[in-house]
């Protein structure tokens, strides 16, 4: 019985462990990245995580444009247009290559958040494909 306590600690501790390892994933992290560079209004450190040909979606398959350097002048652009700008991160699901996060985002003060779902598609070590779903 002792023996079986014990193996039982064992496999709870290396469980454990394996957990907090995935927690902390490569597609959590790129989407932290660019979370973090979105907040603080740096564009340079937003656009770090994609890739050069990155695709972003209209959900499900309306392409909006391509590429780090489309991307870097739309949300440049509004980035200095929006000093209150904030994302709140609601909730994140992370499985496998795909991270899902939930959002509200403050274009202004006092004014109502809007409502947003980004999913972020991660091939190798950068972020490839995006899709938003909006509220209409």
């Amino acid at each position: 019985m002792y023996r079986y306590f014990l193996l039982l600690i064992v496999f709870f501790i290396q469980f454990h462990a394996i957990a907090q390892e995935v927690k902390g994933s490569v597609p959590e992290e790129l989407a932290n990245e660019q979370l973090e560079g979105y907040n603080n209004r740096d564009v340079d450190a937003f656009v770090r995580p994609y890739a050069d040909d990155v695709m972003v979606f209209d959900f499900p398959n309306t392409l909006l444009y391509q590429g780090k350097e489309e991307m870097k002048n739309l949300y440049g652009r509004m980035f200095s247009r929006t000093p209150d700008l904030h994302c709140h991160l609601v909730n994140r699901i992370v499985m496998g290559n795909t991270v899902i996060d939930h959002e509200e985002v403050t274009l202004k003060k006092g004014e109502k958040p809007m409502k947003a779902i980004a999913i972020y598609k991660i091939k190798g070590d950068k972020i490839a494909e995006v899709y938003f779903i909006t509220e209409k």
